[in-house]
């Protein structure tokens, strides 16, 4: 092999290596499914019993999809929400079943656990579902404790991400005396309490003088994802805050609220811009997240806060702790890049520049530039040797 064709297949093999350690296995199974109109109440119920959240966090995991008619069977039999979640999570396997993968299993029949049983809920084997190859092709599916009972076949593949995430349709609702049997609500959990007794007392309380407070409580059941500045980055943004007028600072408040559960692995999973409780029509009051090795940056355009831990993660609600106020543009004055050699303009008082780096497309800690000199530089030491 001469010595520029083995450089060559050197440095193809090296931008392969490279290019596969910026692949992420992320998933999101809500923007999967609605791509397809048949399966919108499904998707809407993955949503309402936060499983899509719990499902997006999973790196291996296959959806047992209903579409709308057998959504329509289930839904006739007016479980409660909780109870339903715990069916629905019956639905999702925590392994990789493709196509292919289940029209050859071996032995014709295999047990695998489902999401059901993880949450710890499920006594024995109660949890897990039965795949059995039947005759004629035809793939069926049962709930371990139905009495051997397979209540569903295989219909059609839906999306297939090998190995990360797998959608099948399947012809029916699986039966389940567990899973179908009564679940309490969770106990009802109270944000202002949570963050005035951990270091956010200042922010709550501006959330109960203003009312504003009812807005993130209307949000709870749905999912909720809040924002709490300590109580030093308040009390040094209260001059700010008087100036503005009651409408405002409610805006204000309600720009900390993300109106769906994002835990600190989403947020570093799917840095980009986010829409707040307080987005209205033209008013966006939106923010971009990214990340940097494990800090979480949110920046407003007008000042950039960190993640600094979290509060409370429960299911539907995440409080996280941040070290500074969130102004949006629409009330302070965004700060604007100064360009070289231009004179000087005086920066806002209520504003800081943003972080001078914010790289979220490539390859993190390695700009373009890094990039073509490592690139160039491989090349020409191998042509040296």
């Amino acid at each position: 092999m001469s010595l520029p064709k083995a450089a060559t297949l050197f440095l193809l093999f090296f931008l392969l290596l490279l290019s596969s350690t910026t692949t992420s296995n992320a998933h999101n199974i809500t923007r999967l499914l609605a791509k397809y109109p048949q399966f919108s109440t499904f998707n809407h119920y993955l949503t309402t019993t936060h499983l899509a959240s719990q499902i997006n966090r999973r790196q291996t995991i296959t959806v047992l999809a209903l579409d709308n008619t057998a959504m329509s069977s289930l839904l006739a039999k007016h479980y409660s929400l909780y109870t339903l979640k715990n069916i629905l999570s019956l639905h999702v396997l925590v392994d990789y079943f493709g196509s292919k993968k289940l029209h050859r299993i071996s032995k014709r029949s295999t047990l695998t656990s489902t999401m059901f049983q993880a949450t710890g809920a499920a006594p024995g084997t109660s949890g897990y579902v039965n795949i059995t190859n039947l005759k004629g092709g035809k793939v069926g599916f049962g709930a371990e404790d139905n009495e051997g009972k397979l209540d569903a076949t295989f219909v059609k593949s839906i999306k297939e991400i090998p190995y990360n995430i797998s959608i099948v349709q399947i012809s029916h609702a699986l039966n389940s005396d567990e899973a179908e049997a009564p679940t309490a609500a969770p106990s009802q959990l109270n944000l202002t309490e949570i963050m005035s007794k951990q270091g956010c007392k200042a922010f709550a309380d501006l959330l109960t003088a203003s009312g504003a407070d009812d807005k993130f409580n209307e949000n709870m059941d749905a999912g909720l994802t809040v924002f709490c500045p300590t109580d030093g980055a308040v009390k040094s943004f209260m001059p700010k805050y008087k100036n503005l007028t009651s409408s405002k600072k409610v805006s204000l408040l309600l720009y900390h609220g993300i109106p769906v559960f994002m835990s600190l692995q989403m947020l570093k999973t799917n840095n980009g811009v986010m829409n707040t409780l307080a987005t209205d029509g033209a008013n966006s009051y939106d923010f971009s997240v990214s990340n940097e090795d494990e800090v979480v940056s949110l920046d407003t355009t007008v000042v950039t806060s960190k993640v600094l831990g979290i509060l409370k993660e429960e299911e539907p609600l995440i409080v996280f702790k941040i070290n500074k106020v969130l102004m949006p543009k629409e009330l302070f004055k965004p700060v604007v890049a100064k360009e070289a050699n231009a004179p000087e303009a005086d920066a806002p008082a209520d504003s800081e520049p943003a972080d001078a780096e914010d790289n979220t497309n490539g390859v993190q800690g390695l700009g373009g530039g890094r990039l073509v000199m490592v690139v160039l530089s491989l090349w020409i030491g191998i042509l040296l040797i």
